[in-house]
């Protein structure tokens, strides 16, 4: 038994290298040739095939842009200041800062002085009336001070920086018994420019020299 078993294997191997080499070839038995013929053949429209290039880091392409650096800021420049100008002096500065570049400076309106208003008794007509109201004004413990100038002879009985202010104390004043006063404005309000340059950079400074002559002695000094 194992003599036959052993014939039967040496038969299927001298079958096997038969049919390998191709010696069985004319009876059609033979394995299928992988030469470049046959590849070709088996290829599937090769005139269709692209070559991609390979990209050696995926993510950088569907990464966004580097971005642009960022372009560096001109120096806003240092913001001068004068004054304050009265109107004949504002007038003089309108002139020389007409050589300077447009919106490089302004004039502000200032008051030159701010205006001033009192709670006033007067014109008396004579020093004997002014003495009674003292008296008066004394009784009822009421303050007063001279009214002075071309006020005189009169009587303040308080001096405020706005007309509601100097109203509101002759109100009270009223309630108190007080009844020859009234509100006098002492002093007008006299108006008056600051010159700003907002941006004083290294190119406008030069032409700041044409300023000079009509800034009547006043220096350019950092805005407040």
């Amino acid at each position: 038994m194992l003599r036959f078993a052993l014939i039967v294997l040496l038969l299927a191997n001298a079958g096997y290298g038969a049919w390998s080499h191709g010696l069985l070839r004319p009876w059609g038995l033979a394995p299928q040739e992988q030469t470049e013929p046959q590849r070709m053949r088996q290829q599937i429209r090769p005139e269709t095939l692209q070559i991609l290039k390979s990209n050696p880091n995926p993510g950088a392409a569907a990464g966004p842009p580097d971005p642009q650096p960022p372009v560096s800021a001109q120096p806003a420049g240092e913001c001068l200041q004068a004054g304050v100008f009265d109107e004949r002096q504002a007038a003089a500065l309108r002139a020389a800062t007409a050589a300077l570049p447009q919106d490089s400076w302004v004039l502000e309106p200032t008051p030159l002085q701010t205006g001033r208003w009192m709670v006033y008794m007067g014109r008396f007509d004579d020093l004997e009336t002014l003495d009674k109201k003292r008296t008066e004004l004394r009784t009822r413990k009421v303050d007063f001070d001279r009214a002075g100038g071309t006020l005189e002879p009169g009587l303040s009985l308080g001096r405020f920086s706005s007309e509601n202010a100097a109203k509101r104390e002759l109100a009270n004043l009223v309630s108190q018994g007080v009844r020859t006063a009234r509100v006098v404005q002492e002093r007008p309000e006299s108006p008056g420019f600051t010159l700003r340059l907002p941006a004083v950079n290294e190119a406008l400074r030069p032409q700041l020299e044409t300023l000079r002559n009509a800034m009547a002695g006043k220096t350019l000094r950092a805005c407040g």
